[in-house]
């Protein structure tokens, strides 16, 4: 249960940018439509049955399109995406069919779009979705893996995208 923080908005901002996280663009498709947006909030849960933890803010309702269409994709962005964790992070005011169409996708089991230039995606079957505070916390299992190039990660630091 969480209660009242006594922690002020700006410092916990303040203190999370110097975080360095990889960026994930997480898309979904299916009966409630196409979305995608950038994140950083992605951890593995297990490796047993394979499952990831994605955090999405609850502000855009169009986010509630993860859970309606149950799967997700999970896309770890090399240094060479910046330009699509941009477009996907809201930078240019794109729709949706403009943001896919900035780049490449497939897709393996779910039907959740995969980039083609990622260096890693993970294809995820929905199977726990929560409210946390402003953000909804979706949990999937994953179906499918499917592994990129090697290359540097793109990292977000101090508010802005470094290659590592």
């Amino acid at each position: 249960m969480l209660t009242s923080s006594t922690i002020e908005r700006s410092t916990f901002r303040e203190a999370m940018s110097r975080f360095a996280a990889a960026v994930n663009l997480v898309t979904t498709d299916g009966p409630a439509g196409r979305r995608g947006v950038t994140v950083t909030s992605v951890c593995s849960v297990s490796d047993q049955p394979a499952s990831l933890l994605v955090c999405l803010n609850l502000s855009s309702p169009l986010n509630a399109r993860f859970e309606e269409n149950g799967v997700f994709a999970v896309n770890l962005l090399g240094q060479t995406s910046e330009e699509v964790a941009r477009v996907f992070a809201g930078e240019g005011g794109l729709d949706a069919e403009a943001r896919f169409a900035s780049a490449r996708w497939v897709t393996l089991s779910t039907g959740a779009p995969v980039l083609e230039g990622a260096l890693a995606s993970f294809d995820c079957r929905l199977v726990d979705s929560r409210t946390v505070a402003t953000h909804r916390v979706m949990i999937g299992e994953v179906a499918a893996v499917r592994l990129g190039e090697p290359g540097r990660s793109l990292l977000y630091r101090d508010r802005l995208y470094h290659g590592f």
